[in-house]
């Protein structure tokens, strides 16, 4: 859509042309920052970074010329996670963590600063003395003169001193702590590290055996009360056995160990009066022949009878062959084997008569037996329900007689804890005297200092690009004005060779190629074709190189071209004739166009700002002059300054073809572009370009 200041008054114009549409790309890709575009940053702000690098080095070499020297000494304590385990049950029980001891070791990293180590190690070297720790050297010692210092205020002192200069480390996968002092004494710093370290451990020692005193006392406090429930406890099972008549023997009730010793006898008896009914039933089977019987067998006086009644039948078999029937010897003989025999049934009929008896006496016990068992057995019901109460009053003296013995023992072996030293830690390695000084390094400080400068001057100077940010690319002008950027001039500060000037007409040739390829006019568009050149106040330079430029390289392939200045002549008191006289029809162009020595390209100045001239018939000699330059050139470049400041141009930029912004690589600031290219939208165009001048190439 055409801008209303592109419309000529028809009554002034013999026909209303509009001017030639303008070359819009399309929209360029995001800008971003390049690794280029930061070297450039860097470059254009290296005398912030160099000046901050001077800073600082200048700034560390006096620190290090001005600080006392100081030295470092380290003592090494090794500790071992399995306590030393004095007792079975001691106080400090050997157990190792999943991490094999390292969170134990890391606690006593605090522990070796603690204040009761250090205060230790002050005590044992008398350090509240020392003016290097106490306060009253240096500035704190007038102070002290002044206000007075107490004891307390000079410990506090000492304690916060010794802390500053104190580190307690612990290597990686190690159980080992260093500790290490710093002090403006090789000597006296290695005394305070083996002060801490041996501080550390006697430390460690009487928290253990305080520990240790602390749980005797405990479990001795609580040993009377145990005692006094052992005895209410024992108390209550005589008591309640006394209520309930029950006698122990052994451990065990007297009524059971009757009841047992009975169950014994009965069983016995049973035994015995089954064996003795067995033996009569079977004599009295045995009717006429009780001699067949086992007893008879085994009866010592039946065996002697028997063995006598067969020497007598064998006397009388013998004398009945040798003497005869009626000798005398025979008939004695005879007469001793009857009563023999009357002996031995006598006999049978005793072994008869006294198995009977047995077995009736055994009878008799087992009854009486089994009289006594029954009656045991119903007292023993009444005894049974006593013993459960009984058995639980017994269960509770003995838990309370076991809790009683444990803290009994125990009392004894944290009692004698408190005499045997069980600290887990020793020292491995005692602090040296310090050979060389350990602060301040002047070649690392000097170091740091050069590269923190560095770092420090680079971060500076992106700060301030970020905060007041400068062309960077082209992809950035190409995103901020929303035109494509059509060539980078190389800039004029270094001295031109022949290959750097090629370079130049080369890269400004092709600026015109790709306007040309651009831009659709009609083949009887009555206007020459027109480029206007822009920019910030302050690339003035450049964009009058550039447009130089441009005119000379189509010069060179042998266009006409008519350039005009808008700045040439600008604030003298008497100039020449020029474009703003053409713009309110004072003059023709032919009047104040003129060509340069030696060059093909015509010249036109400013001209005389005499009188201000309407817009509306500006525009209109504007389009009449381009008509006539059309007749004798066939390119016109315009150097249009900055069209913030010069409302003249108005017209010029309705007319121009093209629009080109310059801008200078990493230097222009991106809000002079923004508003260069806002006082181009306000005059009613858009930017159709943009060339960039790099001084770095």
């Amino acid at each position: 859509m055409q801008s209303p200041l592109l419309m000529v008054p028809q009554q002034n114009a013999p026909e209303a042309i509009a001017p030639a549409p303008a070359y819009h790309a399309p929209a360029p890709a995001p800008a971003t920052v390049e690794l280029g575009d930061l070297g450039r940053i860097l470059l254009r702000r290296r005398k912030l970074i160099f000046a901050t690098v001077a800073l600082l080095t200048i700034t560390t070499l006096i620190y290090a010329f001005l600080t006392p020297a100081l030295y470092s000494s380290t003592a090494q304590i090794i500790i071992d996670p399995q306590d030393l385990q004095v007792v079975t049950n001691d106080v400090n029980p050997s157990r190792i963590s999943p991490d094999g001891g390292i969170t134990q070791v890391e606690s006593q990293v605090s522990v070796a600063q603690s204040n009761g180590v250090l205060l230790r190690a002050i005590k044992a070297t008398n350090l509240t003395e020392n003016p290097d720790f106490n306060g009253q050297g240096g500035l704190g010692g007038w102070l002290g003169m002044f206000f007075g210092a107490s004891d307390g205020d000079r410990t506090a002192e000492t304690l916060d001193a010794l802390r500053r200069r104190l580190a307690v480390k612990r290597d990686d996968k190690v159980l080992v702590l260093n500790i290490i002092i710093t002090a403006k004494s090789a000597d006296l710093a290695a005394e305070l590290a083996n002060a801490i370290a041996q501080a550390y451990l006697d430390d460690q020692a009487e928290a253990r055996s305080k520990a240790a005193a602390d749980a005797s006392d405990a479990i001795s406090a609580r040993l009377e009360a145990q005692r006094k429930r052992v005895e209410q406890a024992a108390n209550a099972v005589e008591t309640y056995k006394a209520e309930h008549n029950m006698v122990m023997a052994g451990g065990n009730l007297v009524s059971d160990q009757e009841l047992t010793d009975l169950n014994t006898q009965l069983t016995a008896a049973q035994t015995r009066t089954a064996q003795l009914k067995a033996q009569v039933d079977q004599l009295r089977r045995q009717g006429g022949a009780p001699d067949a019987t086992s007893e008879a067998m085994r009866s010592p006086v039946i065996a002697s009878l028997r063995a006598q009644e067969a020497t007598l039948v064998d006397q009388i078999s013998q004398f009945g062959t040798e003497l005869g029937p009626r000798h005398p010897s025979m008939i004695s003989a005879q007469q001793q084997l009857s009563d023999l025999r009357k002996l031995i049934s006598r006999e049978l009929g005793r072994l008869v008569t006294a198995a009977e008896t047995d077995y009736e006496r055994a009878s008799a016990n087992q009854k009486t037996l089994e009289a006594k068992v029954a009656s045991l057995k119903g007292k023993s019901l009444d005894t049974d329900q006593a013993s459960v109460r009984l058995r639980e009053l017994q269960r509770d003296l003995d838990a309370v007689r076991t809790v009683y013995a444990n803290y009994l023992q125990r009392a004894q072996e944290t009692r004698e804890q408190t005499n045997v030293n069980s600290t887990n830690a020793r020292i491995i390695s005692e602090a040296m005297p310090a050979l060389k000084k350990s602060w301040p390094p002047k070649g690392l400080l000097i170091f740091g200092a050069i590269f923190g400068g560095l770092a420090l001057g680079i971060g500076m100077a992106l700060i301030a690009e970020y905060l007041s940010p400068t062309v960077l690319s082209a992809n950035q002008m190409q995103s901020a004005i929303d035109a494509p950027v059509l060539g980078v001039l190389p800039g004029r500060g270094r001295r031109r060779s022949g290959a750097a000037a090629q370079k130049t007409d080369a890269v400004a040739g092709l600026a015109l190629q790709r306007i040309a390829a651009a831009t659709r006019r009609p083949p009887d568009w009555p206007l020459v074709p027109s480029i206007l050149v822009a920019s910030p106040p302050e690339d003035k330079a450049e964009r009058s190189r550039v447009a130089w430029q441009l005119a000379n390289a189509a010069a060179a392939r042998g266009r006409r071209v008519l350039f005009i200045d808008i700045n040439a002549g600008k604030g003298q008191k008497d100039p020449q004739p020029g474009v703003l006289d053409v713009l309110r029809g004072e003059y023709p162009l032919d009047a104040v166009s003129r060509y340069a020595p030696g060059s093909s390209v015509a010249l036109v100045s400013r001209g005389r700002p005499t009188a201000v001239f309407q817009e509306a018939q500006a525009l209109y000699f504007a389009h009449r002059m381009l008509a006539e330059a059309n007749h004798s050139f066939e390119l016109v470049v315009i150097d249009g300054g900055a069209l913030a400041d010069d409302l003249n141009v108005l017209p010029l930029v309705a007319m121009a073809d093209e629009i080109l912004l310059v801008a200078r690589l990493n230097a222009t600031p991106m809000r002079d572009v923004a508003a260069t290219s806002e006082a181009v939208s306000v005059m009613g165009r858009l930017p159709t370009g943009a060339m960039l001048v790099d001084e770095a190439a």
